[in-house]
C-alpha cells in the first residue's frame, strides 16, 4: 500500500522497511501493520489533541513528571506551547508504561521504537498469524469467563505491583491471544502512588471486569476484588503472587450490583464511543 505520510520518515529513516496495512483507526491513534527489521509489527501513530476522543485527561495526567519548569508552566497556563507539552506527556505515557510493564512481566505489547510521535511494538496475533481478536469480540462459555477474568486480575494486580494503573481498562482494550490476554491502550495509565485518583481508577477497572464477565458468570458479579487489591496494596504487602479471595474484608452487605454498574457507566460509555469511532 501507498506509505501513509505519517509513516514516511520513518520508513525514508529505515524503522519501517513496509507499511502492509491498515489496522485501526480512531479519534486517539491510527494502527499500522508493517515490516520492521524483517519482522511484522505494529506502528501505533497518536493523533493531535484536537482530533482525538478522550477527555478528562487532567484526572490522568495528575502526578505525572515533566522535564522542567517551564514545561510544567507552559501546560498550567495552556498556551500553545503548553499544549504541545501536554501532548508529548500524553504520548510517553503510553510508551513509559508499556517499557516498564513490560519489564515487570505484564502481558502488554512489546515496545521497540517511539520516534515522531509513532510506536513501533509487537502485533499481537492469533493462532493463524492474524491479529489477535478483542476481548469484546468472542463470545464465552462461563468456564472461558472465570478463567480470562481470573488472569486478567492477575495482569492487574502485576501492574499495580510494577507502580501502574490502566485507568481505561475493558473488554475493547484487551487482547486474546494463544496465551490468553494482552492488555493494550495505555496513554491514560497513571502512577498508582502519585495521583489521588488511582485508587478510585483502579476500582472501576475492576469493577468494569466483573460487569463484563459477569453476563457469563454471574457469581463475578458478587466480587469485590478492586477494594481487596488496593486494601493489600495501601498495606505495602501485594504482590504478584498475593492470593486473593475476591471478598472485601469488613464488608458484609450483600453487593449492590446496580451502584457497581453505574459507577462504570462513564468508563464504559467512553470505551462504547471509541468502538463506533473506529467503525466509521
Amino acid at each position: 500500500m501507498k506509505t501513509p505520510k505519517s509513516l514516511e520518515l520513518l520508513v525514508t529513516d529505515g524503522f519501517i522497511d513496509e507499511v502492509i496495512h491498515p489496522l485501526k483507526s480512531g479519534k486517539e491513534a491510527a494502527v499500522y501493520v508493517v515490516r520492521s527489521e524483517g519482522e511484522i509489527r505494529c506502528a501505533k501513530v497518536y493523533k493531535t489533541a484536537n482530533k482525538r476522543g478522550f477527555h478528562k485527561q487532567a484526572l490522568y495526567q495528575e502526578g505525572r513528571k515533566v522535564r522542567n519548569s517551564r514545561q510544567a508552566r507552559a501546560m498550567k497556563n495552556n498556551s500553545r506551547f503548553g499544549r504541545q507539552q501536554q501532548e508529548e506527556v500524553w504520548q510517553n505515557a503510553e510508551v513509559d508504561a508499556l517499557y516498564r510493564l513490560a519489564a515487570a512481566g505484564v502481558r502488554v505489547p512489546q515496545p521497540y521504537n517511539f520516534v515522531e510521535g509513532v510506536l513501533l511494538m509487537e502485533l499481537v496475533t492469533d493462532g493463524h498469524g492474524a491479529a489477535a481478536p478483542r476481548l469484546i469480540d468472542l463470545e464465552l462459555t462461563s468456564e472461558q469467563a472465570l478463567e480470562y477474568h481470573g488472569l486478567i486480575i492477575k495482569e492487574v494486580v502485576r501492574m499495580l505491583c510494577a507502580g501502574l494503573v490502566h485507568g481505561d481498562l475493558s473488554e475493547f482494550n484487551i487482547l486474546i491471544d494463544l496465551h490468553g490476554p494482552v492488555i493494550i491502550d495505555l496513554p491514560q495509565a497513571v502512577d498508582a502512588s502519585a495521583n489521588n485518583n488511582a485508587a478510585r481508577m483502579l476500582q472501576r477497572d475492576v469493577n468494569n471486569l466483573a460487569v463484563y464477565f459477569g453476563r457469563f458468570a454471574p457469581s463475578l458479579l458478587t466480587t469485590s476484588y478492586g477494594k481487596e487489591i488496593w486494601k493489600i496494596y495501601e498495606r505495602g504487602t501485594l504482590t504478584p503472587d498475593t492470593k486473593l479471595t475476591g471478598y472485601f474484608k469488613g464488608n458484609n452487605k450483600k453487593a449492590d450490583v446496580k451502584s457497581v454498574i453505574r459507577e462504570i457507566n462513564d468508563a464504559r460509555d467512553d470505551a462504547m464511543r471509541r468502538k463506533y469511532e473506529q467503525i466509521d
